[in-house]
């Protein structure tokens, strides 16, 4: 009886420290930018995820955000056949400045690592002479459907060409750099059952039976949606291929999708030819091109005529992946070029994409401008980062897909990336001369000749960065104000579930070789202080902060905004909740609704439905997460296990001594019992 009444107050004891709370909003998000109108229908969308950056010297190691996560590591890509990744992903390149703002850098510098060939079964030494940051939230915090805005300023100069940087958004069950877990699911959009097709989607709608949580004859993919990328770089002018005519800088606003179409496709480096075309003799010189139709544009805009997707080829030995020629695929890049202006890397400037998913759906972007008025009349200026008037750049509907290739507009759980890539294929010299040795160091004066003039000299000599002033995501909580399917928050969906998957092939979504061997899982548990520290400012002590989430949720809103003093406290290791610990350094506390190494993030806790613990079953803890026992709490567990443990003794002992008397002396065991060791006659 005793243990059960233990086991019911340690239970309480959980509970009562589990702190219960939700949702992804950052609460120095201002009053003002809470709810947001579609520019498409003109229906009200609230915010449902929020960073402003405003908290200085925060860091984005795996394990300190509980929204995000810097990748330590190199991209698979530069391993692969045709790829040109020459960055090593460095978490100590993102982080936040004194002034709010999310900084993430790249520089020169060398990284070296040693990865096995499992070919020709020997390690190899690998090299990057580069390093950057990026910045994910998967398996953390995904969305299908809603508004996006950033507001953002580029890194590097507008006319140097060689960065890559980008805000992007990828289906949760692929892994952005980890090849093994997007091969032959990036970026499939498909919800049909195509025999031809069946080998190439690994999650195909033939699939009657799809293991690991999936839902039979449901097609599935990792969907990419770019909301901006941008191309540096000085053209000489406008390109003749544009229309209307776009030159260097540019930003790319494109969905990749597949299937993609396998014949008579658009050639790179010009507009799709839309009609036949005949020459003089009335015969046909060129058939019109196959490409998606009603594409709608709008201010300095213009298909892209220089990428128009990949062909994901059967591999070959030494590739991260494996992929047959049954399996290789067309993927499309349907997109836009969009012009850019100096002022995109001098200030920041927001962008849009309003996102209606699925069957029916539609992707819009966005840019700003202002009017200008002249003798001319009114006109729409924009680049300057004066604008405070939205303009529509680039309008995709579902319809488009479908009609062409059957594919749809994605519907996938997806997550937010942003990073700033280096490759060869991406804005680099494309002729160099014959003499040219094509290496990528530069602090090899040999390797000069493959760069644009002034590239290396802008990463080694200045602070070359992104800058994001805040992200925000708004959804609608009425389904039927917008086209396509419901706007949904989580990475793990009844509808379209990725965890069971996810945790199913493990080894997909983690680090390669020897980076591997410091990871247990493909993501870390965020740590709740413990950060080494020797003053309360170390742990945010000094940071003052309003919960204007609270004063907007409060009724009327009449709640004061209250200044509040600290995240966290500076503690003896011994206060922190390791009781017997001989360690004298002090570490980081955190107070309630901070979290991290150092308390600097806020403690957002994914409170949404999730497919794998729908399915699974019930357990009265299995809503407890986050878990943290004090000192009070050990303190408490000690204690009863103690009144137990001697209880116990106790009864032993007594129950001992008893048979001994019994034994010995012959006494009466009721009479020793009610009387304690009184006696009350004497032996016969």
């Amino acid at each position: 009886m005793r243990f059960c009444q233990v086991k019911v107050v340690v239970a309480m004891l959980v509970l009562a420290s589990h702190k219960v709370s939700g949702g992804f909003i950052d609460m120095d998000t201002p009053i003002a930018a809470r709810t947001t109108r579609s520019l498409i229908d003109g229906s009200v969308y609230n915010l449902v995820m929020s960073d402003e950056f405003n908290t200085p010297g925060r860091t984005f190691k795996d394990g300190h955000d509980p929204i995000w996560t810097a990748l330590d590591k190199s991209d698979d890509d530069s391993s692969s056949a045709g790829g040109g990744s020459l960055q090593f992903y460095n978490s100590s390149f993102v982080t936040t400045t004194p002034d709010g703002m999310l900084k993430i850098k790249a520089a020169v510098g060398k990284t070296e690592w040693n990865r096995y060939d499992h070919v020709k079964k020997e390690w190899k030494n690998e090299k990057s002479y580069f390093n950057s940051g990026m910045m994910q939230s998967w398996e953390k915090f995904c969305f299908t459907g809603g508004i996006v805005e950033i507001d953002i300023m580029f890194p590097g100069e507008a006319f140097i060409g060689g960065l890559w940087p980008a805000v992007w958004m990828l289906g949760n069950l692929g892994r952005a750099t980890y090849e093994a877990s997007t091969n032959n699911i990036w970026p499939w959009s498909f919800d049909k059952c195509d025999r031809k097709l069946q080998d190439k989607q690994t999650i195909s709608a033939c699939n009657t039976l799809n293991h690991f949580g999936m839902n039979p004859h449901q097609g599935r993919g990792a969907t990419e949606i770019d909301l901006v990328e941008v191309m540096t770089g000085d053209s000489g002018g406008p390109f003749d291929q544009t229309d209307p005519p776009i030159s260097l800088p540019y930003a790319d606003f494109t969905l990749q999708v597949a299937p993609g179409v396998a014949d008579n496709r658009p050639q790179s480096g010009s507009l799709p030819a839309r009609k036949d075309t005949v020459n003089k003799h009335g015969l046909l010189q060129f058939r019109a091109q196959t490409w998606y139709d009603d594409l709608v544009l709008g201010g300095n805009t213009s298909i892209n005529p220089f990428f128009y997707g990949t062909y994901l080829d059967e591999t070959k030995p030494g590739e991260p992946v494996t992929r047959t020629k049954k399996q290789a695929f067309q993927a499309d890049a349907v997109g836009v070029v969009h012009q850019l202006t100096p002022a995109h890397f001098n200030r920041t400037h927001t962008f849009r994409v309003e996102w209606q998913p699925g069957r029916g759906g539609r992707l819009d972007w966005f840019v700003k401008a202002h009017k200008l008025e002249t003798k001319n009349g009114t006109s729409s200026i924009e680049g300057d980062g004066l604008g405070d008037d939205w303009v529509p750049a680039f309008s995709l509907k579902d319809e488009s897909l479908e009609n062409l290739m059957g594919s749809q507009i994605p519907i996938e759980p997806s997550y937010l990336i942003m990073n700033i890539a280096i490759s060869s294929t991406w804005g680099f010299p494309y002729d160099v001369p014959s003499w040219c040795k094509r290496c990528y160091d530069c602090n090899d004066p040999k390797c000069a000749c493959a760069f644009h003039p002034g590239f290396c000299n802008m990463l080694q000599h200045s602070d070359t960065a992104m800058y994001l002033d805040f992200v925000r995501v708004y959804q609608s909580d009425d389904q039927t104000a917008h086209v396509g399917g419901n706007h949904t928050l989580g990475c793990d969906p009844p509808e379209y579930p990725t965890k069971e998957w996810i945790e199913g092939h493990e080894y997909r979504y983690m680090r390669n070789p020897p980076f591997v061997y410091e990871d247990k899982k493909p993501l870390r548990k965020v740590q709740r202080g413990g950060g080494v520290c020797r003053h309360d400012s170390d742990c945010g002590g000094n940071i003052t902060h309003v919960n204007l989430t609270a004063v907007y949720q409060s009724t009327g809103r009449r709640m004061k905004e209250e200044k509040q003093i600290g995240r966290g406290k500076c503690v003896q290791r011994q206060l922190f909740g390791i009781l017997f610990s001989t360690e004298a350094e002090n570490v980081c506390k955190c107070n309630q609704g901070f979290t991290g190494p150092y308390c600097m993030a806020q403690d957002h806790i994914d409170d949404t439905p999730k497919a794998k613990e729908l399915n699974a079953p019930t357990s009265p803890f299995a809503t407890i997460s986050n878990l943290q026992v004090t000192p009070f709490m050990w303190a408490i567990l000690i204690t009863l296990f103690l009144v137990v443990s001697v209880s116990t003794i106790l009864q032993v002992m007594s129950k001992r001594s008893i048979k001994k008397l019994e034994e010995v002396k012959g006494y009466d065991a009721g009479l020793v019992q009610n009387s304690g060791i009184i006696m009350t006659g004497a032996p016969a």
